[in-house]
């Protein structure tokens, strides 16, 4: 693989929208792990709201990905690699940003919904205010 390819590998990885439709690896090893990655996104992506109890996994999730990414794009810049290699490599990285990506969305609702729970909130502060003058 030449500078040049290693270069637009390393750009698509990085561009905001790597992530948008791209395939990802069924599986990918996470240290001494082998994780079923597209079954962990899409378990994942069910979760609504995070159980207190989980928050330390989670975390830990995060930061394994994180460091696995990391081994992964410092590979991709450094090593000597077959073009097949540095595909491999750049396909799972992409795949790990997306289960990063899963992960984050997890505590957070949609925005949509967290607009509405503050309104109504909002809406009963006021109702409360009110009882309290009259």
């Amino acid at each position: 693989m030449n500078d040049a390819e290693r270069q637009k590998l390393l750009k698509r990885i990085n561009r905001q929208s790597a992530t948008v439709g791209a395939s990802i690896p069924k599986t990918i090893a996470v240290g001494d792990e082998e994780i079923d990655l597209r079954e962990f996104i899409i378990e994942t992506r069910k979760i609504e709201t995070l159980p207190a109890e989980t928050n330390e996994l989670v975390s830990q999730a995060k930061k394994r990905f994180a460091a696995e990414r990391e081994q992964r794009l410092n590979r991709l810049r450094t090593d000597q690699l077959t073009h097949e290699e540095a595909e491999q490599l750049a396909d799972e990285i992409i795949g790990i940003d997306r289960a990063r990506n899963a992960l984050k969305t997890i505590r957070h609702p949609s925005y949509g919904e967290e607009a509405r729970t503050n309104n109504i909130e909002d809406h009963k502060r006021w109702l409360s205010f009110l009882d309290s003058i009259q």
